[in-house]
C-alpha cells in the first residue's frame, strides 16, 4: 500500500543522521542481575543523557514472533523491506571482505566448528579461534579442495567466520544450510530446495567431503558449517531511494557487506576508536547518513555472558561522546535484533531504540532500556519504519498531499 511513498517524499536537504547499531542489544531479565537485563545493569551516563532529552521506544525487526538474521535485520533498519529485499548471508560476507563477486557466483557464510568423537557439533564456533588461525585453515582449504568444473574460493572473514564462493555453471542458491544452529547435533547434509538447486547441492556436498578430510586433525576447528547460500543481485542504493549520501563504520565484514549492498561508502576501521574517528571524518566530508556498528553486545549474548554484554554496552557508552561531538542533527541508538544471554541465540523480542534530535516527544524517558522502551513515546513499530522517522526528524521528508 505504501510502496514508494517515502522515496517520493524524501528530500536532498536537511540535517545529518547518525545511526548506531549495538548488535543483539535486546535481552531478557537475568536472575543474577536481580531481574535486570544487561542493558539495565550497565552504567550508561552518556546514553542516559541522550535518552532523557530524546524519545525512546522499540522496534520489531521483521514481524511479530519472527527471529531475524543479521542481514535482514540491518536492511530493515536501513529502510529496506526485509522480505521484498531478502538476501542470503553468503553474499553479505563476500561483499564485506571485498571479494569480487560475479553474476552466477554462489556464496555461503562459513563457521569453523568443533566436531566431537560422536560426529555431533561440540562447538559451532570452534572456541572462537583467532583470525590468524582462521587464515591458515582457509589457505589449506583453498589449496586442497578440487571440484571438476567449479572454482572454489575460501576466504577469511574474522575469528571463526569465513566465506566460501563457488564459481561454475548451473549454480543456484536453492540449497539448504548445513549448520543446524545448535550444538549437540550433527551437521546437516546440503539438500536442493527445488530442482534448480540440485547441481549446487552436489557441489557443496563434495566441498564438504573434502573439507572435513582436510580439517580432521585440526582441533578445535576440525569441521566447517555453511549457511546463507546466495547469488548476487543488485539493490537500489540508499541515495537513490532516500537522497542520502551514506557511509558505514563497521569492523566486522558482514556488516560492511550489507552496507555496501545498499550503496554506502565503507570506511576502514578495526575497533571502536577507529569507528569514531571514521564517523567524524565522514561527517566533515559531507556525508548525510553515517552508520556505526558495535558487535560485542551480540557476541557476548551468543556466549551467554551477561557480564561481558553489560561491559560491551558500557564500552559503547564511553565512545558515544566522541560521536556526538561531530554535530549530527539526529542521533539514533538501537540494535538490529535481540540476543538474550539465556538463549545464546538471536530472538524475536522487540529491540530498544532512542532518537535524539529534531522535534521529539522528549522528557518521557530517563534511560535506554527494555523497560523504558516499552513505555516510551515512540511506542512499538516495525524496524522498516525507522528510516522515515529519522528522515522526518532530520527535516528530510516532505508533506504528502496538499
Amino acid at each position: 500500500m505504501y510502496k514508494g511513498l517515502v522515496e517520493s517524499l524524501a528530500e536532498r536537504r536537511g540535517r545529518s543522521i547518525l545511526l548506531c547499531v549495538l548488535d543483539g542489544l535486546g535481552d531478557l531479565p537475568i536472575p543474577e542481575l536481580g531481574g535486570r537485563t544487561p542493558l539495565e545493569a550497565a552504567s550508561t551516563p552518556n546514553l542516559d543523557r541522550l535518552a532523557s532529552g530524546g524519545a525512546v521506544g522499540q522496534h520489531v525487526p521483521i514481524a511479530t514472533g519472527v527471529t531475524p538474521g543479521s542481514g535482514p535485520a540491518h536492511l530493515a533498519l536501513f529502510g529496506y523491506d526485509p522480505v521484498d529485499f531478502f538476501v542470503g548471508r553468503g553474499i553479505l560476507s563476500a561483499l564485506g571482505i571485498g571479494f569480487p563477486v560475479r553474476a552466477g557466483d554462489l556464496a555461503a557464510r562459513a563457521n569453523f566448528c568443533t566436531i566431537g568423537p560422536d560426529g555431533t557439533i561440540a562447538d559451532r564456533r570452534a572456541g572462537r579461534i583467532d583470525t590468524e588461525r582462521n587464515a591458515e585453515l582457509t589457505e589449506l582449504l583453498s589449496a586442497g579442495v578440487r571440484i571438476p568444473g567449479v572454482e572454489v574460493f575460501v576466504r577469511t572473514e574474522k575469528e571463526h567466520r569465513a566465506c566460501v564462493v563457488f564459481r561454475g555453471e548451473g549454480l543456484s542458491e536453492a540449497v539448504s544450510d548445513t549448520d543446524p544452529g545448535h550444538d549437540g547435533l550433527p551437521p546437516e547434509p546440503p539438500k536442493a530446495l527445488d530442482p534448480s538447486g540440485e547441481v549446487a547441492a552436489r557441489v557443496v556436498g563434495e566441498f564438504l567431503r573434502q573439507a572435513f578430510a582436510i580439517l580432521a586433525d585440526r582441533h578445535p576447528a576440525n569441521g566447517i558449517l555453511l549457511r546463507g547460500f546466495a547469488c548476487h543481485r543488485d539493490f537500489p542504493s540508499i541515495e537513490q531511494r532516500f537522497g542520502l549520501k551514506a557511509a558505514a563504520a563497521a569492523v566486522y565484514p558482514m556488516y560492511r557487506g550489507v552496507a555496501s549492498l545498499v550503496g554506502m561508502e565503507v570506511l576502514a576501521c578495526n575497533d571502536i576508536d577507529e569507528e569514531v574517528r571514521a564517523a567524524g571524518k565522514a561527517a566533515s566530508d559531507g556525508f548525510d547518513f553515517v552508520f556505526v556498528h558495535h558487535k560485542p553486545t551480540d557476541s557476548s549474548g551468543e556466549d551467554g555472558n551477561w557480564k561481558a554484554k553489560a561491559e560491551a554496552v558500557e564500552s559503547f557508552d564511553r565512545a558515544l561522546p566522541g560521536l556526538l561531538e561531530h554535530g549530527f542533527g539526529v542521533v539514533c541508538v538501537t540494535g538490529d535484533h535481540s540476543t538474550p544471554c539465556a538463549m545464546k541465540l538471536h530472538s524475536w523480542h522487540p529491540v530498544p531504540l532512542l532518537i535524539s534530535g529534531g522535534p521529539q516527544r522528549s522528557g518521557w524517558s530517563r534511560r535506554l532500556t527494555e523497560r523504558e522502551a516499552l513505555a516510551g513515546s515512540l511506542g512499538t513499530f516495525p524496524a522498516v519504519e525507522l528510516m522515515p522517522l529519522l528522515l522526518s526528524s532530520a527535516g528530510r521528508l516532505g508533506k504528502y498531499g496538499a
